[in-house]
């Protein structure tokens, strides 16, 4: 899913404050930490034949991608994104995986009029990629006139940043976690009003059949992988990036101290993290 997008991050708009090389870790780390809840959403949609053609929007470096070509080992996708980057990291990936035959990229940002010709597909999957969207009514439009009669298209939304930390932690600044997620909750509801939305009534103004929602809850434990400490310290660096000027002095003293890895206040050194959050699907088809 792509990514954070400052939540689980986000693939369509980069932000140079953190870099394309931290931005794409993140990503990639949060398909690792999420790969069986985002397989757990390919199992479910509700299909009515095999699809052959996917295209995947703002795939960042191809955490949906895939995760639908190991559900569908016979389809093709078009992974599509506004980063070279990004596209760049997701080719070599496939490579790596043995299935660059069945990958094409396509650069691309979604909020132009004129769309690349991406076919007729028979799936869309759009994770943590619509709210980017300045104009995601003209982007369902245009999905619904590119699927192929029948086709389906998967929209994944984040309810909001991931949380990894217990509410009375740190010990010296309680409840911080949510304070710093309320200072970025209000910054992005001023830049991405779409983010969280219920997608449901846009997708049937569009002209879809919306046949399913589902919503899906993440609470992983932090010692099950070591990769959750490193998508803790990356998705949270990269919203200290953004808010930073909102904290006050003790609350963002306090957050540099979870957030310096050679602290022993780091959040690498703590054995109470957890990954929580939610993820919500929508299913919706053409006629």
């Amino acid at each position: 899913m792509s990514h954070a997008h400052t939540h689980a991050p986000h693939s369509r708009h980069h932000d140079h404050r953190i870099g394309t090389g931290v931005q794409a870790e993140i990503l990639d780390l949060d398909a690792e930490v999420l790969a069986e809840h985002t397989a757990s959403i390919t199992a479910w949609l509700p299909l009515t034949a095999r699809p052959h053609h996917l295209v995947d929007l703002g795939c960042g470096t191809g955490a949906g991608t895939f995760a639908l070509l190991d559900r569908f080992p016979d389809a093709h996708i078009t992974a599509v994104d506004a980063s070279a980057d990004h596209l760049q990291r997701l080719r070599a990936q496939a490579c790596a995986r043995g299935v660059e035959d069945r990958v094409r990229t396509v650069q691309a940002d979604l909020d132009d009029v004129a769309w690349p010709d991406l076919g007729s597909p028979d799936l869309v999957w759009a994770s943590a990629s619509m709210h980017h969207m300045a104009h995601p009514d003209h982007v369902l439009r245009t999905v619904h006139d590119t699927l192929a009669p029948g086709g389906l298209f998967a929209v994944v939304e984040l309810a909001g940043h991931p949380r990894f930390l217990p509410e009375n932690a740190p010990a010296n600044r309680p409840g911080l976690e949510e304070r710093v997620h309320a200072a970025a909750d209000r910054l992005q509801a001023e830049h991405m009003p779409h983010r969280g939305a219920d997608w449901g009534p846009m997708l049937t103004a569009a002209g879809f059949t919306v046949e399913g929602e589902r919503t899906i809850t993440v609470n992983l434990e932090g010692e099950r992988s070591e990769a959750i400490g490193r998508y803790a310290i990356g998705v949270l660096q990269r919203i200290r990036s953004v808010v930073a000027d909102r904290l006050t002095t003790e609350d963002l003293a306090a957050f540099d101290q979870l957030l310096d890895t050679s602290s022993p206040h780091s959040i690498l050194h703590r054995d109470d993290l957890t990954v929580r959050t939610e993820r919500t699907v929508w299913a919706a088809r053409r006629a």
